[in-house]
């Protein structure tokens, strides 16, 4: 429970639940480029810079998130993600068995922070 004026901080890694689950996955790791202030421990240790302990964490299925192979390279090629790795990874993608079955939605998990409790210092 949160008292009246205090503060809670949520966030999620996005760039961890693509980390794992898909072929898809596996093959743009390399060319994936996390928002370093979305990292978890990045998260955490501001937090603790300004107080908030962890006070809980939930997991959630991407919904809508689970991209063919042919999706996927297709944003690719169109500069919209993984733009760094150039053609590479769309030729790669394309290359994936079952280009238009999507893969598994992405797994996140969300971490809350507060403040302490008076009772808790």
């Amino acid at each position: 429970m949160l008292r009246p004026g205090g503060v809670l901080v949520t966030t999620v890694d996005k760039h961890a639940g693509h980390l794992v689950g898909s072929d898809i996955c596996a093959l743009v790791a390399p060319y994936r480029r996390p928002h370093p202030a979305d990292a978890a421990e990045v998260v955490t240790a501001y937090a603790a810079e300004h107080g908030l302990r962890p006070c809980g964490a939930a997991t959630f299925v991407g919904h809508g998130q689970g991209r063919t192979p042919a999706r996927m390279a297709r944003e690719v090629r169109e500069g919209r993600i993984h733009a760094a790795g150039g053609a590479e990874p769309a030729d790669a993608l394309d290359a994936l068995p079952d280009r238009e079955v999507p893969r598994q939605e992405p797994t996140f998990t969300m971490l809350a922070f507060q403040q302490p409790f008076e009772s808790d210092l």
